[in-house]
């Protein structure tokens, strides 16, 4: 219990608004409206709130030398020694087994969705960060995954939800492009002393950089109008409608670059629409443009 405080902050609480993707299986499946559904998204968001956590306690243990030389990294709770590394690992060993029980207990398919995530985030972790453009992709991989357990989650109550391969493309390009958003950022307020915390900014530039993200932003775009217009799509929801909310998704991809590009603010994706009031109106008003066209 001593150290309890210290390794609730160090599961990032802030960051877990990445979890709410695993909505997107019920929303798209249309099935907010059944409670069955309902809750076993939740459920499944809460676990991977958890199991997101669990894994930011072993990358800050196995990252405390260089977060310890890095500006702001160096408050983190394992960093400063305000949680032992001792602490750490019997506390995040305990949250794992206990993710992976909560997993089990929503079905043997999330139970391995779940289990991929943390294995992937191993790999992260051990090798991925340190490769250029593979660590982007890596973080992009894990979006999938979550995305892909928000449908795993429900299959036992909804079995005919299926996988949108067009929504798994859109989830890909769209964490790419807010990868590569954050590692200009990095890279352009970065001091020589924070460069040797982050080895991997080594092998990009800002000319690489803006070519990354404008590409990126190229691919959402296009996946996310493919998806609409798909005949499948057609066919699933009984309308062609679903295009309209193509201009939400430029616009809010569109105010992202803004606040990168003009007002320095692409560090903390995560943190962006919990501040930025006009991302969140936009948010807003996409969802419930999605949600009166398809219905829930």
């Amino acid at each position: 219990m001593k150290y309890l405080g210290a390794f609730l902050e160090n599961l990032r609480p802030r960051q877990w608004t990445k979890n709410l993707l695993l909505f997107a299986g019920i929303i798209f499946a249309r099935r907010l409206g059944e409670t069955g559904c309902l809750l076993r998204a939740v459920a499944g968001t809460l676990v991977f709130c958890l199991a997101s956590g669990t894994i930011y306690v072993f990358n800050d243990i196995a990252d405390r030398e260089l977060d310890r030389r890095h500006p702001t990294k160096r408050g983190r709770p394992i960093a400063a020694g305000r949680l032992p590394v001792r602490a750490a690992v019997q506390l995040g060993i305990g949250l794992l087994a206990f993710c992976l029980l909560a997993a089990w207990s929503l079905g043997t398919l999330f139970l391995a969705g779940i289990a991929f995530f943390f294995l992937w985030n191993w790999l992260y972790t051990g090798w991925l960060k340190r490769v250029p453009i593979l660590d982007v992709t890596g973080i992009g991989m894990s979006f999938v995954i979550r995305a892909t357990a928000g449908v795993l989650v429900i299959l036992p109550a909804c079995p005919d939800v299926t996988i949108s391969i067009w929504l798994l493309l859109c989830t890909f390009f769209l964490s790419l492009f807010l990868g590569f958003c954050k590692r200009r950022d990095e890279l352009l307020k970065i001091e020589q002393e924070t460069m040797a915390t982050r080895p991997v900014l080594r092998g990009y530039s800002e000319p690489m950089l803006n070519a990354l993200i404008g590409g990126s932003f190229a691919l959402t775009s296009m996946a996310y109008a493919l998806y609409t217009v798909w005949p499948h799509t057609v066919a699933q929801f009984g309308t062609r409608n679903l295009i309209f909310t193509l201009p939400f998704v430029l616009l809010g991809m569109g105010r992202y670059l803004y606040l990168v590009f003009l007002e320095d603010k692409g560090g903390r994706p995560h943190e962006i629409l919990l501040m930025d009031f006009q991302l969140q109106v936009i948010v807003v008003a996409w969802v419930a443009t999605a949600v009166a066209i398809i219905g829930i």
